[in-house]
């Protein structure tokens, strides 16, 4: 694994803006950053993609579990949910995609850091940007990332079935990620509607949610987290499962870090799993504390020697936290990787970097693309 210093593209704005990443910057700099990248081995793409799938599994079995023990409250799941994520588990119902946030150094197994299951981003950068970075500047290498064409094939089972797309109104990344993914179903075959979530409405009447235009919205891919859906207006309804959401609400249970220390009292010493309690007690003194519900690295704090060496604000925390060992950091000269592999359909399909100089990777972290030799 190398980093490699890059010569940025001197118009890479434009042709970043041209395949939708629209949020190419922010006020302290580049969020794209292609001033650097980095090169893999194929051993360490296999690696990563091996780690992925095994994790996936692990954390459905570790869901079943807390399914068959009632271990609600350890996720911090609202009572009006359970009943619905019962049935939407027993059917099974379809899951689109996910991201593994996994620490790397090319030596040790990869190690998972948490699962983005619910409602992930970086999606248009890791699928799309980097991947026209790839052939530009790296024609003849490869690249971890089969994602668009993964992403087609999943909505190909839809063929004849509308879906409403909906994210929150005025959130540059949400809407350019919702409409990327909308982008992708239209070419299975599958016709689309948008609709914001400020904007879905309950028809009494009906029975069923509605867009502006009172059309129903029977299928829904939304980019608004589960526990954040059942305090709307229309939460109360939610449990009336008239709509068949992308993604289901199943997903709760993977999107959640109390699942963390599920998985480890299951598969303790696993190879790619750090170990995690409800309680700081047992990493004596060096832990990262996360909130269980919690996005974009807020409310994480890093401990060492029993003294707070870096913590980020933000308003989660109410459900609780879990207490994570240190992971093994790769650092190149002062960076640090993390490594987002995304699983379309259950499987892995591609990988999206973001580093930082600050050891927990947060929102303005920047993203930086990869390649490996072909």
């Amino acid at each position: 694994m190398k980093r490699h210093t890059c010569n940025p593209r001197p118009d890479w704005r434009h042709k970043v803006e041209s395949v939708g990443l629209t949020y190419h910057s922010h006020d302290d700099g580049p969020y794209w950053d292609e001033s650097a990248c980095y090169e893999l081995t194929r051993q360490e793409v296999d690696a990563l993609e091996a780690a992925a799938h095994k994790l996936h599994y692990l954390c459905i079995e570790a869901a079943e579990t807390v399914i068959e023990n009632r271990w609600w409250p350890r996720l911090g799941i609202p009572e009006a949910a359970i009943a619905s994520i019962l049935r939407s588990w027993e059917r099974d119902d379809f899951s689109l995609y996910g991201r593994f946030d996994l620490s790397y150094d090319g030596v040790t197994p990869p190690k998972l850091l948490e699962y983005n299951a619910d409602t992930p981003t970086a999606l248009v950068e890791a699928s799309v940007a980097q991947w026209f970075w790839l052939q530009e500047l790296h024609a003849a290498a490869d690249q971890f990332n089969s994602i668009h064409e993964r992403l087609i094939e999943a909505w190909r089972r839809w063929a004849g079935q509308p879906i409403h797309f909906s994210s929150i109104k005025e959130h540059p990344e949400d809407e350019m990620t919702v409409l990327y993914l909308r982008d992708t179903c239209e070419q299975a075959g599958v016709k689309t509607r948008p609709v914001f979530v400020e904007d879905i409405g309950w028809d009494s009447g009906r029975g069923v949610f509605v867009d502006l235009d009172l059309q129903p919205i029977e299928r829904c891919f939304k980019l608004y987290p589960w526990e954040w859906l059942w305090h709307e207006e229309f939460g109360p309804h939610l449990a009336k499962e008239s709509v068949q959401f992308i993604e289901p609400i199943w997903k709760m249970l993977l999107s959640n870090k109390g699942l963390l220390p599920v998985l480890w009292e299951l598969f303790p010493d696993h190879q790619n799993l750090l170990p995690a309690y409800e309680l700081a007690a047992p990493l004596s003194g060096r832990y990262i504390r996360k909130p269980k519900l919690s996005r974009e690295g807020s409310n994480v704090t890093w401990v060492e020697g029993g003294v707070v060496v870096e913590e980020t604000g933000g308003d989660y925390g109410e459900e609780g936290h879990v207490y994570q060992a240190l992971a093994p950091t790769p650092d190149f000269h002062g960076h640090h990787p993390v490594f987002g592999v995304w699983m379309i359909d259950h499987e892995p399909g591609g990988l999206g970097i973001r580093e930082d100089t600050r050891r927990i990777t947060g929102n303005l972290s920047r993203f930086v693309p990869h390649f490996f030799p072909g």
